[in-house]
């Protein structure tokens, strides 16, 4: 059973952290020995030789740059221009791997049925990765009107905001709706049939994104209010008004989201217990919201500014991804559930919206 990833920032690992992740896992690991300037340093769990032994064969690959004005605290770019700049870089990295025949973009149905076969049919071991671009946070976004250029780039899906406050809407732990150019944003979204990705809004941006538009939209990477009461989470009556809207719900490994009460740079997942049981917790519980499981899959964000240190302590790399499908079936999910949990939820959304 093949693996659907909706969301990795690969690009950001490749040229912010600086690893080749053309290598396998230990080199790249071996060569960050020492190391101090990131808190995952040898410890990383993303590498695309690890995709394939694992059988992760399309995912949501990441552009990512914040702007932050001078009273944000937060790290980032100061001004927009070097935000796309950054995004430009990231997407140039793509392209060097795509001409390597490390990776393959996917840009509409047609690209998408062909990497689906090939990985249905038991790919090779050298096969390129199929990845969908995405751009978290829409801060590098000069203007709404040069997401067209970016469409043209092949980015298929966007987060209009990430952590803090936005350009265009608000993120991760702050509040208020959209901001001035928000909604021209979203109307130019949907203009070009560009995926909303409502990961990071938080509830006042959401609520306002969802009455202004009406295109396909997801949930990238996001886990269970319920299960770990946190605003970058989802309530259970958020989860229903994106099911009711055909969105599919990606769970997140990032240990903080996955069990009450961490505390980063102090918990750790020999002394949590935390373990991909929790994944599947969480992924479970918005199937029985649902009542079904055609709204759940996997967006791991295994390489989000976190190793082996935040993630669940029964993971390695991503391959143990794996490891979900005998956990699911323990649980009493047949396997074609889990074969929609693992895939063919995304894929089906995607040929939806893409139809």
């Amino acid at each position: 059973m093949w693996i659907f990833d909706a969301h990795l920032d690969l690009s950001m690992n490749a040229m912010e952290w600086n690893r080749d992740l053309t290598r396998p896992i230990e080199e790249v690991r071996a060569r960050e020995a020492g190391l101090t300037d990131k808190r995952d340093r040898g410890k990383g769990t993303v590498t695309l030789p690890e995709m394939r032994r694992g059988k992760v064969g399309i995912c949501v690959a990441t552009q990512i740059a914040r702007f932050v004005a001078p009273d944000n605290p937060l790290p980032g770019w100061f001004s927009p221009e070097q935000a796309w700049a950054q995004t430009q870089g990231q997407l140039a990295w793509y392209r060097a791997m795509e001409e390597s025949g490390q990776m393959i973009q996917i840009r509409d149905r047609a690209g998408l049925e062909t990497q689906v076969r090939v990985w249905e049919a038991g790919a090779p071991g050298d096969t390129p990765i199929g990845y969908i671009l995405s751009l978290e946070g829409a801060d590098s976004i000069l203007t709404p009107r040069c997401l067209e250029r970016a469409y043209e780039q092949g980015l298929r899906a966007l987060g209009p905001a990430h952590y803090g406050p936005g350009r265009y809407a608000m993120g991760t732990d702050s509040t208020g709706g959209l901001r001035p150019y928000g909604r021209e944003l979203l109307k130019e979204m949907g203009r070009l049939g560009i995926i909303l990705d409502v990961t990071h809004l938080c509830d006042d941006s959401l609520a306002e994104a969802l009455e202004h538009y009406e295109g396909p939209l997801w949930a990238s990477h996001s886990n269970c209010r319920s299960l770990v009461p946190h605003n970058r989470q989802f309530s259970d009556e958020q989860i229903r008004e994106l099911i009711q809207r055909g969105a599919v719900l990606g769970g997140v490994l990032d240990a903080w989201m996955l069990i009450p009460g961490w505390v980063r740079g102090q918990t750790t997942p020999e002394n949590s217990g935390v373990a991909l049981k929790h994944v599947v917790d969480h992924i479970d519980h918005v199937c029985q919201v649902a009542g079904n499981a055609n709204h759940s899959g996997i967006g791991s964000d295994l390489d989000g500014a976190f190793g082996r240190e935040q993630s669940p302590g029964d993971l390695d790399t991503i391959a143990d991804l794996n490891k979900l499908i005998n956990l699911f079936l323990e649980r009493g999910y047949s396997r074609e559930d889990v074969d929609k949990i693992m895939n063919g939820n995304f894929v089906n959304f995607l040929r939806r919206a893409w139809g």
